[in-house]
């Protein structure tokens, strides 16, 4: 490990290669356990390692199997890169918890600080060799996420946030999106992978597309809100959603100033997750009730 290696200091072993172990060593930081900015830098640390890997994966061939549909797939990535963050955590955190998408939880259930981990969001865009994919990487306290990065390892593009400190883009803080009327907005959204509940999604589709700008729909629901951060799409709605595919990305999105919502006076989470800037936002929410988002299940 070079001295000017992100993970120096750390204990994280650079990120190796399908046939090598994704081993890291070295103790946990102390005084650390709450502190947002330094749970963000870490995750910005190993988002970075498991980038590294997935590309390297990518690029020495993938195996591919599905899970809840013939659409829904999985690759031997997808495990290794959340196994490496999984070993990573234990060893320099072994007093935190640990929920993630492709092996579930792990950890103490009393711990402060719980990771949420998504490997790789954007798989059939990963596989496909579509740049639209990341792994994101969230740190929840008391059930709330105060830190999170989302890193797109195509672009090296590296999102982050620490709760009560802003969003960013690399060193570029993010302001959210335009102030744009609803007929001017791109929005961004995504579809269930389950066939029956992807129809009701597409009718609500058919109904917002007469009212709004456009639609983007660009595989990630981590890069999404992360777009949505940074003013590259106006205005965005999913669900349901796992709390990986959003914890880090909602963070950001927040605290790049974007007012969320999961309808019906719910918060934004696994049901459905929607932002807009402030000014727009009550419209826009009420339109997607309106056209039966929050109905569709």
């Amino acid at each position: 490990m070079t001295q000017d290696d992100p993970a120096a200091g750390r204990g994280i072993e650079p990120a190796a290669g399908p046939a090598v172990s994704t081993g890291v060593g070295g103790p946990a930081v102390p005084g650390s356990a709450v502190d947002p900015v330094e749970l963000a830098e870490l995750a910005v640390e190993l988002a970075g390692r498991a980038g590294e890997l997935m590309l390297r994966h990518r690029a020495a061939g993938l195996s591919v199997a599905t899970k809840s549909s013939a659409t829904d797939v999985v690759t031997d990535a997808d495990h290794a890169v959340e196994e490496f963050l999984r070993v990573a955590l234990a060893r320099l955190r072994p007093a935190d918890s640990i929920l993630g998408e492709e092996a579930g939880t792990a950890g103490p259930a009393d711990s402060a600080v719980r990771w949420v981990l998504d490997p790789i969001d954007g798989t059939v865009n990963y596989l496909l060799g579509l740049p639209q994919f990341a792994v994101s990487i969230a740190a929840q306290v008391q059930g709330r996420t105060v830190a999170g990065c989302v890193l797109n390892p195509s672009s090296g593009e590296v999102f982050r946030a620490a709760a009560g400190h802003g969003a960013f883009l690399g060193d570029q803080r993010l302001t959210g999106p335009r102030s744009v009327p609803l007929e001017q907005a791109v929005v961004a959204t995504g579809f269930s992978y389950d066939p029956d509940r992807r129809a009701r999604q597409g009718a609500a589709v058919g109904r917002l597309l007469a009212r709004v700008g456009n639609l983007r729909r660009l595989g990630s629901a981590a890069l999404d809100l992360c777009a949505l951060a940074a003013g590259r799409v106006d205005m965005y709605y999913e669900g349901p959603l796992g709390e990986w595919d959003f914890a880090a990305g909602l963070l950001i999105a927040t605290e790049a100033g974007v007012a969320t919502s999961g309808l019906r006076g719910r918060p934004a989470g696994t049901a459905l997750v929607a932002g807009a800037h402030p000014a727009r936002a009550e419209e826009f929410f009420d339109l997607l009730t309106a056209i039966g988002v929050a109905d569709i299940g």
